[in-house]
This record gives structure tokens, sequence and C-alpha cells, in this order.
């Protein structure tokens, strides 16, 4: 009733679904969600550890691919978990950690792969002035100012979904603690609290944008002006990599948190969520590896590597 005050939330998630469908959702999940982590563990370990990747480029990589862990590892296994026992409930703090989490993390990604687009600009349009511009100092700066404004920006985020009373149904009709669906249970007018989500996502998500837009417009004019064709492909081959992972994190993340709710609904906001909590971590390593020779030498030695330690203890 409206007297009543709610202590935890119920994700609904795929719970409409037959036994046999969770059953093939729980296999694909698991097996995602172990081919995401074994890919950006394998990243963290060789940009840490080659000393062939010892460079502003790839340290952005590596810190991509640890906050990709950090963003999976906070919704996915919970998903797991609930795929395969009937208790889907949460309590009121698991489900305001999480969001924090998500929000955090999530902010972090986008200021560090508008940090990542800069690099590729001063990479590509200063190459004299490169190591100067983008030293090991400036580099650890960018990564903690991403890692810091996003777990700051969390808190403003959560309290202003959990500020209010929640007394009404406490069913949330996606995965995990998304903020816009957990607003709408709220007692009070939501209409506030979404006004600053919405305000917030246009400032964490297009300032970044604006960003990344401007340093491609430059290194477009510069190729374009002084490059020779095999020289515009290199350089095109290097920023795609980057340009796929950012159209692929931003289009879900924009649809999610700068629409207006009338506009979604369980089956719009499930896919969308999906992809930028599993299937974007899970492609960020693999874009990169894919297009970039210098990773797919490094993971082959560090395979390598790891290969002949087990046969020499053997």
């Amino acid at each position: 009733g409206n007297g009543s005050t709610v202590s935890d939330f119920i994700l609904m998630g795929f719970e409409q679904s037959s036994p046999s469908t969770q059953a093939l959702l729980f296999a694909l999940f698991l097996a995602l969600y172990s081919l995401a982590m074994a890919m950006n563990g394998l990243i963290i370990f060789i940009t840490g550890r080659d000393p062939r990747l010892n460079s502003p480029m790839y340290f952005f990589l590596g810190h991509l691919s640890c906050l990709d862990v950090c963003f999976i590892t906070t919704t996915i296994p919970q998903m797991l978990i609930h795929l395969v026992v009937k208790n889907h409930t949460v309590s009121f703090t698991s489900c305001l950690t999480q969001m924090y989490l998500v929000f955090g993390v999530g902010v972090a990604e986008c200021i560090l792969l508008a940090f990542m687009a800069y690099d590729r600009y001063v990479a590509i349009c200063h190459p004299l002035s490169y190591t100067q511009i983008m030293g090991r100092q400036v580099c650890v700066r960018l990564v903690g100012t991403a890692w810091s404004f996003g777990l700051i920006n969390g808190i403003l985020l959560d309290y202003m979904t959990f500020h209010g009373p929640f007394c009404r149904d406490n069913h949330i009709e996606n995965f995990f603690c998304e903020a816009p669906i957990v607003i709408t249970l709220s007692c009070g007018d939501p209409q506030f609290s979404l006004m600053v989500i919405f305000a917030d996502a246009i400032v964490v998500l297009l300032s970044p944008v604006v960003l990344i837009v401007i340093s491609y417009a430059r290194i477009l004019a510069s190729i374009l002006s002084r490059a020779s064709s095999s020289g515009r492909g290199k350089t095109f081959s290097t920023c795609a990599s980057h340009l796929t992972v950012v159209i692929f994190f931003y289009t879900s993340a924009m649809f999610s948190y700068m629409n207006p709710r009338s506009t979604h609904g369980p089956d719009k906001d499930k896919p969308f969520s999906l992809l930028y909590t599993i299937i974007t971590p899970m492609c960020n390593p693999i874009i990169y590896s894919f297009r970039n020779k210098e990773m797919k030498g490094a993971m082959v030695r560090a395979l390598g590597s790891t290969s002949l330690a087990q046969a020499e203890s053997v």
C-alpha cells in the first residue's frame, strides 16, 4: 500500500522466459562473460608486461579493459545467478551499490574514450611532440581524472535516484538496477530526478563526443592534406578500432539515458542494456586485437611464453 516502504527490489530480467530459454540464455551469457573476462584480462596483462607496448595508447587500452572488467562484473554474474534460481530479490543497499558502480565505471569509460581520441590526434597531427605532450605523468593524470570524475558523478546520480521513499511496486523490468526504471518506482514525482539524470547524461555523454569529433576532424584534415594514399590507409586503420568502440558504447548509452521513458519498454530496454553491459566490453578487446598488429604479436608472445612455461614445469 501507499503507507509501506520498499526495502528490496525484484529484478524481473528474463523471468517470463521458459525454462529452456533461460537455460540457453545462461549458457550464452556465461560464454560471453567468460570470453570478455579472458580477453580483457589478457590485454591488461600484456599492456602491463610487454615492453613493446610501452606507449600511451596501450596504457589507455589497459585501463579501458580494466573498466570493462569492472563493468561486466557489476551486472552479469548476478544475472547468471537469477537465470538458475527462482529468487530474484535484491536488497535496497545492493541495488544502490550496483547502480553506483554502473554509473561510476560507465562515466569513467566515456571520459577515457575521449582521452584516447585526443591521444590519437596528438600522435597523428603532432608526431614530433607526441612524447613530450603525452608523457607518463600526463597519461596518469588523464586516467585518474576519468576514474575520479566517474566515481564522484556516481554519487550525484545515486542520490537523485534514491533520495525519495519507495512505496510503489518494487518490480524492476530489467536484469539489473537501472536508474530510469528505479526512479519511476519512487513515491514522489520522478520528473525532476529524470531531468537531472538527463542533463547529466548530456554533459557526460555529449562533452566527450565533442572532444572525439574535434579530434577526428583534425586528424582527417591533417591526413588528407599531407599523407600518401598508403599512409592514409594505415592511419584510418589505426583510428578505426577506437571509432568502432565509441559507436558501440555511445549508441547504447544514449538510448538508455537520453530518450524519454515513454519511448521505452522492457522489450526495447533489455537489448540495449545487454549491448552496453556485456556485448561492448566483450567486443572492445576483440576489435583492438584483430585490427592491431602489435596487439596480435604481443598476444602471441604472451600465450607462447605461457605454453613454454607450462611445458617446462611438466
